[in-house]
């Protein structure tokens, strides 16, 4: 089991910045991949960006990219998503997901359906201002 704990969320105006951090009960073993999702009111959740941590490779969300950074913090054990110049299209609840013991080739990215991560936090709000 692997309970997986959001933070950093809150408003911000347009433009600012806001750094999401999803700390795992666990210690990785270095092959997981691990996601940030989010769902707005009326809307299907939807990938931002994942991480797998056995090679680093990432994806991000076309109207992401540039914008925001996912990182893993091994010290802390934790993924974060750094998120600057911020829109209101990005309001939304944003979901740490992870899924353990993933084998990716170095050219594979991890999945990008929500459905295929096992284990998900409990969200975090974000909501940007015009």
């Amino acid at each position: 089991q692997v309970q997986l704990t959001e933070s950093g969320g809150g408003s911000v105006q347009a433009g600012g910045s806001l750094r999401l951090s999803c700390t795992a009960s666990r210690y990785g073993d270095s092959t997981d991949c691990m996601g940030w999702f989010r769902q707005a009111p009326g809307k299907e959740r939807e990938v931002v960006a994942t991480l797998y941590t056995g090679g680093g490779q990432t994806y991000y969300l076309n109207s992401v990219k540039g914008r925001f950074t996912i990182s893993q913090d091994s010290a802390k054990n934790a993924v974060d998503l750094q998120m600057n110049s911020l829109n209101v299209d990005d309001s939304a609840m944003y979901y740490c997901a992870a899924q353990p013991g993933v084998k990716l080739y170095p050219n594979n990215r991890c999945p990008l359906t929500p459905s295929w991560y096992n284990y998900w936090g409990q969200g975090t709000q974000v909501t940007v201002s015009s």
